[in-house]
C-alpha cells in the first residue's frame, strides 16, 4: 500500500466514524447494541460474602454474574446484619446499600433477606410488620425500576440455619420456620413462586463453617440456584436416576416427576398394548414437575414418553406396572441372596421372575455404596466424596437373573418373590439398604432439629450415636484419635440425615406401595432414643411421601448374644402396637448366638410377605403373624396372657413351652410353667412366686423360646407389669 492510498483510507475511516457517531446522537440507545439487563442482589451478609476469603470474585453475586454473561450486569447490594424488619436492629431500609440499589434502578431484582430477622430483637417483637416491610421494600424496588416495572422479581425463601448456631434451639430454629411461612405468603401476594434457597443447601452442613454462611463452595450453589430461578433455566428435561427403562411404576398410583425449564409445559404419554394415555404438567419458577397419572393394568411392557413445549423428549422403554416396594435399613437386609443358607437353590429358581408373560416377575432398582463399612480406612478421593453427597453407585432398573438376584438383597428377593406369586403381577423392588447405619442416619434433618436436635451435635463425642459406630466412622474417615473440631465438617453413611439426603431424598417420592425395613443393631445400646428415633424415621418417610399411612413393615432383632436386645426387642415390638400402619416380624427363632448375620433370610422374607398380604392385599386366609402378645391380667399367683393370632398355641419343638418366667414384689424372676387355655390364651405360674407382679417371655439376648401358632410362626420377646 502506497503512502498515499494509506492516506486516502484514513481520511474515508474517519468520515464514516463521524457520520456513525452523528446517527448516534438521534437514535434511542435500544436501537442499537442492548444494554445489559441489570440484576439487584439485594439482601444480608450471605449475599454480601461474610466469611468468604476473595468474597469480590467468590460471593454468589459475582459467580452469579459469570454464568449469567455479558448480557447482564449484577451488582451486590448485600449488606452484613441487616434485617428485613424496619423496627429491627439493623434495617436494610437505613442502609447505604438499600440507596444504592435504588438508585441503581435494576430490571431484575433478587430478595434474600430474614435471616437476621431471627434474632431475639427482632421477630419476637415485630413479627406482625414482617409481610408489610418486606411489601414496602419490594414496592420501592419496583418503583425504582426503569418505568416502574421490573422484568422479573425474584423473592427467596432463607438459606438454611444449622443447629450448631447458639441461638438454634433458643428460638431461631422455629422463628427461622415461620419466616419462611412469611416470606411464602408475600410471594403469592405477588403472584410468584419463592425461590428455594434452603433445600438445596440444607443437605450441606458442611459447607457453612459457622452455621449460618456458606463458604465459596456454598455461595457457588447458592449462584446456580438463582440463575434458573433469572433465568427459568434449569438445564432443560431432566427425570430422576429412579425413572429408566425397565422400571417398574406403582399400578393404581403411577406419576412422573423431574425438572425443566420454567414454564415448560410436559407432556408424559403412556402407550400399552391395549391401552394409552396422556397428562400433562408445567415446570414451575424451581423447575419442578409433577404428572399424576390413571392406574395402569398390572403387567406391559409400556413405552413412557415425555416430551416438552420446548421440543425435547426422553422415551422409557420396557416399563412395567406392578407392586413398588423400598427394602431399606442395615446389613441384614443388605445381606445377599447368593450368602444366605439356601442360595443354592433360590440363584438357580431367579430366573423364572424374569418372565412378564407369566405375570409374576421381580425388577430391581439396587442401591450400592461405593465403599463398604467394614474395619478399614478409606481413600481422601472416597472420604470427599462421601462429604459431597455422593456415597452410592449411580443405579437402574434390572431384570432378575441368576446374576442380578444372587447380588440383591436375600430378604428382599424373597419377599418380592412371594408377592409376585401370589399377586400374579410385576413387583419392583429397591434396595438401598447400608451395613452398620444408623436409625438417625436415615431420618430426614429437619425433623432431628425440631424434634431431635441433641443427637445432631458434634458426633465423635455424641453418646446418643452408638460407640461402635461412632468407632467405625473415625477408622473409615481416618480420623481416629482427632478432635471434635477437627472433624466437625467430615460425614460419614452412619451419621445422622445422611442416609436421609442420599438414599431416600434422591428417590424423589417415586410411588410405593410400602417399606420393609430390618435395621436396629446399630441403636440397640438405647432402646428410649430408639424408640423416639424410629418413629421420627416413620413420620419423615411419610412426609416425603406425602402419604400419611405409607405401610411400614420392619423386622425385629433376631437373637444374639448381646446383653441389650431383650430390651430391645421388647420395645420394637410396643413400636409396632403404636404406630399406625406397622407391622413387625419375629425372627428371634432364626437366631446365631454369636454372628449378628444369620444366614436363614429366606423365612424372614417369607414372614414379611405373609404380613403384608395379609393386610395389605386381602388375603385372609394367610397367617400374618406369630402369636401376638396383647396384655396380662395377674391374679395372685397366676397370669393369663392374651395373643393375637394365637390359634393353636404349641411347642415348635414339641417340648414344653420354654422361657416364661415370673416375678413378685421383689423383683426376682423364676422359671414358670405356661399352658394354653383356651384360643389366643395361656396361664402361666411359678410355684416360687405367690403374688405375681410381672411376666415375661423369651428374655434372653439369643434366646431358645419355642412357643408358636397354627402356622408355626413365633411369639415376639415379651412383657407386662401389674399396674
Amino acid at each position: 500500500m502506497t503512502p498515499h492510498l494509506f492516506q486516502h483510507f484514513s481520511i474515508v475511516r474517519v468520515v464514516r466514524l463521524a457520520l456513525i457517531f452523528a446517527i448516534s446522537l438521534t437514535v434511542p440507545a435500544h436501537a442499537g447494541a442492548q444494554s445489559p439487563i441489570k440484576v439487584a442482589c439485594v439482601g444480608n451478609s450471605v449475599t454480601y460474602g461474610y466469611g468468604i476469603a476473595d468474597r469480590d470474585s467468590m460471593a454468589y453475586p459475582a459467580q452469579l454474574q459469570r454464568m449469567l454473561g455479558g448480557n447482564y450486569e449484577v451488582r451486590n447490594f448485600g449488606k452484613s446484619g441487616a434485617t428485613l424488619l424496619r423496627h429491627g436492629h439493623r434495617p436494610y431500609n437505613e442502609q447505604e446499600e438499600y440507596r444504592q440499589a435504588l438508585e441503581y434502578g435494576a430490571e431484575i431484582v433478587v430478595v434474600h433477606l430474614g435471616l437476621n430477622d431471627t434474632d431475639p430483637r427482632n421477630w419476637p417483637n415485630f413479627r406482625d410488620e414482617f409481610e408489610h416491610d418486606y411489601r414496602q421494600l419490594i414496592d420501592s424496588l419496583t418503583a425504582a425500576a426503569p418505568e416502574g416495572r421490573l422484568k422479573k422479581l425474584v423473592i427467596c425463601l432463607m438459606t438454611p440455619i444449622f443447629n450448631g448456631h447458639p441461638r438454634f434451639e433458643s428460638g431461631t430454629r422455629d422463628w427461622h420456620s415461620e419466616i419462611q411461612d412469611a416470606i411464602r405468603r408475600v410471594a403469592i401476594h405477588y403472584g410468584v413462586e419463592p425461590l428455594d434457597l434452603y433445600s438445596p443447601l440444607h443437605c450441606r452442613p458442611d459447607l457453612f463453617p459457622d452455621n449460618l454462611h456458606p463458604n465459596a463452595e456454598g455461595a457457588t450453589i447458592l449462584a446456580k440456584t438463582v440463575y434458573g430461578g433469572v433465568t427459568g433455566d434449569w438445564g432443560g428435561l431432566s427425570l430422576p436416576q429412579v425413572y429408566g427403562d425397565g422400571m417398574v411404576l406403582q399400578h393404581d398410583a403411577p406419576s412422573l416427576t423431574g425438572r425443566a425449564n420454567s414454564g415448560t409445559k410436559v407432556t408424559v404419554t403412556v402407550r400399552g398394548e391395549h391401552s394409552k394415555q396422556r397428562a400433562s404438567a408445567t415446570a414451575d419458577s424451581n423447575g419442578q414437575w409433577k404428572v399424576p397419572l390413571q392406574p395402569l393394568k398390572p403387567g406391559g411392557p409400556y413405552i413412557v414418553d415425555i416430551e416438552t413445549s420446548d421440543k425435547e423428549s426422553l422415551r422409557l422403554n420396557d416399563v412395567l406396572a406392578g407392586e413398588v416396594w423400598l427394602c431399606s435399613g442395615q446389613s441384614n437386609m443388605a445381606f445377599r441372596l447368593k450368602e444366605c443358607a439356601t442360595a443354592a437353590n433360590d440363584v438357580l429358581q431367579a430366573p423364572v421372575y424374569n418372565d412378564v408373560e407369566k405375570g409374576a416377575c421381580l425388577r430391581f432398582f439396587h442401591m450400592r455404596g461405593r465403599w463398604d463399612t467394614y474395619d478399614f480406612t478409606w481413600s481422601p478421593e472416597a472420604c470427599d466424596s462421601v462429604n459431597a453427597l455422593q456415597y452410592f453407585e449411580p443405579a437402574h432398573w434390572t431384570h432378575c437373573d441368576a446374576v442380578t438376584a444372587a447380588e440383591f438383597s436375600a430378604i428382599g428377593y424373597h419377599f418380592g418373590r412371594v408377592l409376585a406369586d401370589s399377586l400374579q403381577m410385576p413387583v419392583g423392588l429397591i434396595c438401598n439398604a447400608v451395613g452398620g447405619s444408623t436409625t438417625e442416619a436415615w431420618v430426614e434433618r429437619q425433623t432431628l432439629e425440631r424434634e431431635f436436635p441433641a443427637i445432631l451435635r458434634p458426633w465423635m463425642h455424641n453418646d446418643f450415636i452408638q460407640d461402635w459406630a461412632r468407632s467405625r466412622a473415625t477408622t473409615n474417615l481416618g480420623v481416629s484419635g482427632c478432635s471434635a473440631e477437627d472433624t466437625r465438617f467430615l460425614r460419614h453413611p452412619f451419621l445422622p440425615a445422611y442416609l436421609f439426603e442420599t438414599a431416600i431424598a434422591p428417590l424423589h417420592a417415586f410411588p410405593l406401595k410400602g417399606v420393609a425395613w430390618y435395621q436396629g443393631e446399630s441403636n440397640a445400646h438405647n432402646k428410649e432414643s430408639h424408640d423416639k428415633l424410629f418413629t421420627l424415621l416413620v413420620d419423615s418417610w411419610r412426609q416425603e411421601w406425602n402419604d400419611l399411612g405409607l405401610p411400614f413393615y420392619f423386622v425385629q432383632l433376631s437373637s444374639l448374644s448381646r446383653p441389650s436386645w431383650t430390651w430391645f426387642r421388647d420395645s420394637q415390638r410396643i413400636l409396632q402396637s403404636e404406630i399406625r400402619n406397622t407391622g413387625m416380624v419375629v425372627c428371634s427363632d432364626l437366631g446365631d448366638s454369636l454372628d449378628v448375620h444369620p444366614r436363614r433370610k429366606r423365612e424372614v422374607g417369607e414372614r414379611l410377605a405373609a404380613q403384608v398380604l395379609h393386610e395389605r392385599y386381602g388375603f385372609s386366609s394367610i397367617v400374618p403373624s406369630g402369636p401376638l402378645p396383647l396384655g396380662a391380667v395377674f391374679t395372685d399367683e397366676k397370669v393369663t396372657v392374651f395373643f393375637d393370632f394365637g390359634k393353636d398355641l404349641h411347642a415348635s419343638d414339641g417340648d414344653v413351652l420354654r422361657t416364661f418366667e415370673i416375678a413378685g414384689r421383689d423383683g426376682i424372676f423364676y422359671p414358670a410353667e405356661a399352658t394354653p387355655i383356651a384360643e389366643g390364651k395361656l396361664l402361666v405360674t411359678a410355684p416360687a412366686v405367690k403374688e405375681a407382679v410381672s411376666v415375661r417371655y423369651g428374655w434372653q439376648p439369643f434366646t431358645r423360646a419355642n412357643m408358636v401358632n397354627n402356622a408355626g410362626l413365633p411369639t415376639s420377646t415379651f412383657r407386662f407389669d401389674k399396674k
